[in-house]
């Protein structure tokens, strides 16, 4: 038997949050550094299943198969593709720096009214999380894939509600109930999501007989498998509707802004960079792969909402006072990127979704990092309170203005060449659709330039005159998310070599092939 390399991959975290867990209270940083080490040890997994991938070996690489729940053909299955490959990396990338850049976030508060809280239950939780969306990226089996796609929505709950950012405008009961409000919304939201999911699942079962993702699509290729056009889009809706709540896509993206504005920064890098990227990995792996029929016949409706995502989360981002819950409707606006890439039905659009994943989680990770720093300095997070930070703190400012310049895609940096490729994807089919996104491009130079503008430049308030510079954890934090955003930008081919087999595989899957391109013949 093969070593399992991707069950290990999972499991690393998952034990590395027990025993963070098991820490002694008065221990609390050794149980930093405890998680610190394992969610390291996990990027080093990552690492060698990245190098063990063959970008032009099979489909589904590194498989693992067992029995599990045989009355109901359930099995534990494991495989991933290039895009799964990537995205473990992601996650295993910035999960390190989650847990840096939130080394004193739960740490008990110094306030008579606060309650103790549990530092070691801080990061078991981030660990955990890290586990389940791993082991959401690798399942090849339908109903594994669905236990940790909901299991994942409990510790995300714990850490919105129960370590909440410090920095509330109103009374610590104003903030615990804005925390709990946040929390609720983003638990009832997905639940929702995936109680829907799970009638079509059990729907799928009823048709194909198992839920082997591998099994059910060499069926359908082999023509036995009977799937009633109206039961595949029934179906697929059913996937749809949890993967579009979880990515967030317009209108179901109303829990996205309280999440990360009541979330410490570290944790709202965790929700749009990590967590809401099983969404869109999803719609990519469960969505085309299982009913490629019934999503071409939803694209014309889901490209609608993917242009109202892009250019909603732009406008009221621009109109945003707090600083979190503009980078949320950013997020928004980009996560209408993605999805308008996957269902452009193009191998440009589906590579530039998939590098757009990996890049807006950078650049987000970036930003928001660099912002919660800035936040916990003046502890306000509203815009208007600073102004002239880069003229005190200029480490910080020159950092949060190259977080804000990849956010909107400056040319060399990283989320150009996806949003580029999502683009060109898109207007090689659907020209005024193409047309119509490039709204978002302007709309994220205004909303990005004037925060910054107003932040950073002009007259120094007084509240932050004395505002400290980044110290060097938080350089370390920050500088390696940089050096890939401008490495990735010069040279994507890193990560586009390792993607295309896999959007080859999924356009295949759809029986799509890109249009030929329009050539006036020479006269």
């Amino acid at each position: 038997m093969s070593f399992p390399l991707l069950t290990v991959t999972a499991a690393v975290p998952a034990v590395g949050a027990i025993l963070t867990a098991a820490v002694p209270a008065a221990r609390r940083t050794a149980a930093k550094w405890l998680a610190l080490l394992f969610s390291l040890a996990t990027l080093a997994l990552a690492v060698l299943v990245a190098i063990r991938f063959e970008p032009g070996g099979a489909r589904y690489q590194l498989t693992e198969s067992r029995s599990w729940i045989a009355d109901f053909g359930v099995r534990y299955e494991l495989g991933v593709d290039g895009i799964g490959v990537v995205l473990i990396g992601l996650t295993a990338l910035l999960i390190p720096f989650v847990i840096a850049a939130g080394w004193h976030d739960a740490d008990p508060l110094e306030t008579a009214s606060s309650r103790w809280r549990p530092t070691q239950g801080f990061f078991a939780l981030i660990l955990l999380v890290e586990a389940m969306v791993i082991i959401s990226f690798e399942a090849t089996d339908v109903f594994l894939f669905y236990i940790f796609f909901e299991a994942m929505l409990i510790p995300m709950y714990f850490l919105i509600g129960g370590f909440g950012d410090r920095a509330h405008s109103g009374s610590d009961e104003n903030a615990a109930a804005q925390r709990s409000y946040a929390a609720v919304k983003f638990l009832l939201y997905n639940l929702v999501g995936g109680l829907i999911m799970l009638a079509a699942v059990i729907g799928l079962y009823v048709v194909a007989g198992n839920f082997s993702l591998q099994e059910i699509a060499a069926a359908r290729a082999a023509g036995t498998l009977d799937m009633a056009t109206n039961t595949e889009r029934l179906l697929f809706l059913g996937f749809f509707f949890a993967f579009a709540v979880k990515a967030p896509l317009w209108p179901l993206h109303t829990w996205l802004p309280n999440a990360m504005g009541e979330a410490t920064a570290p944790v709202a890098v965790l929700i749009t960079a990590v967590v809401d990227k099983v969404g869109t990995f999803a719609m990519l792996r469960f969505c085309l792969g299982l009913f490629p029929d019934a999503s071409k016949w939803a694209t014309p409706v889901i490209l609608v909402l993917a242009l109202i995502s892009i250019v909603y989360g732009a406008l009221v981002a621009v109109g945003q006072r707090d600083i979190k819950r503009l980078v949320a409707y950013a997020s928004i606006s980009h996560f209408g990127f993605i999805i308008l890439g996957i269902f452009a039905m193009t191998s440009q659009g589906q590579s530039g979704a998939t590098l757009y994943m990996v890049n807006h989680g950078l650049s987000t990770a970036a930003l928001m990092l660099v912002a919660g720093f800035l936040i916990s300095r003046r502890g306000s997070r509203l815009i208007a309170d600073y102004g002239g930070v880069q003229k005190v703190a200029p480490v910080l400012a020159g950092t949060f203005l190259i977080g804000g310049l990849a956010t909107l895609s400056l040319p060399g940096l990283a989320p150009f060449v996806s949003e580029f490729l999502v683009l060109v994807g898109t207007f090689a089919r659907y020209p005024v659709v193409g047309i119509i996104a490039t709204i978002g491009i302007v709309l994220a130079a205004l909303y990005t330039l004037v925060l910054y503008q107003r932040t950073m430049t002009g007259p120094v308030k007084e509240e932050v005159r004395t505002m400290p510079d980044l110290r060097l954890r938080e350089v370390l934090v920050v500088a390696p998310l940089i050096a890939l955003l401008i490495g990735l930008g010069v040279y994507p081919k890193v990560l586009t070599d390792i993607v295309n087999p896999a959007v080859e595989h999924t356009m295949s899957d759809v029986k799509q092939t890109d249009p030929a391109p329009e050539v006036e013949a020479a006269k």
